[in-house]
């Protein structure tokens, strides 16, 4: 009889303890992570040796550094102080999208004038920031590593993974969003 209470008060202690968790099978150590930003780092280091080598190429043109991360000249350039495009401003604008080859990827005529409410609608990231350089009546000749154009993904049309693209965009009214005239 004693050894079954034994046995019991055994038992009874051993199912008191709390469940044990389970150990992840596969631990993640996050190299993934770092080996895609090195592949981001090398990618834009080579886009930034063909811009460079453009640039360098181009005896025409001097190109300025945007701090976003793009280069561009001014094909138009308006020596006045009008201001540039700010945040809800609405800016008419046409833009192309060529390769760096000079191939036309979309043409001016194919995308047509866009109304563009600055910093509320969905562009590229390049060119929403070239906006925001140029002044009414303006027109500049941008070069976008991927990272600022369609990136990774792409437009699922006719741009591929990783591509670096030359727009030019034309400006050619800005309405100064009506908050901001007041103020």
């Amino acid at each position: 009889m004693k050894k079954n209470w034994l046995l019991l008060f055994c038992i009874g202690i051993i199912a008191c303890q709390g469940p044990e968790p389970r150990r992840p099978v596969k631990v993640k150590t996050g190299s993934f992570m770092k080996e895609s930003a090195e592949r981001s780092r090398q990618l834009l280091a080579q886009e930034e040796g063909i811009i460079q080598g453009i640039i360098k190429n181009d005896s025409l043109n001097q190109y300025l550094n945007s701090t976003s991360g793009s280069w561009y000249y001014y094909n138009v350039k308006v020596p006045t102080s009008s201001p540039t495009p700010k945040p809800d401003d609405l800016v008419t604008m046409a833009y192309n999208v060529l390769s760096f080859e000079n191939d036309t990827i979309y043409s001016a005529e194919e995308i047509g004038i866009k109304k563009y409410k600055v910093d509320k609608q969905e562009l590229f990231p390049g060119l929403r920031n070239a906006v925001k350089l140029l002044k009414e009546g303006e027109t500049a000749t941008f070069l976008f590593p991927s990272a600022r154009a369609y990136g990774y993904h792409g437009d699922n049309k006719k741009i591929g993974t990783n591509v670096p693209i030359k727009s030019t965009i034309s400006i050619f009214k800005i309405e100064q969003e009506q908050d901001s005239i007041q103020n």
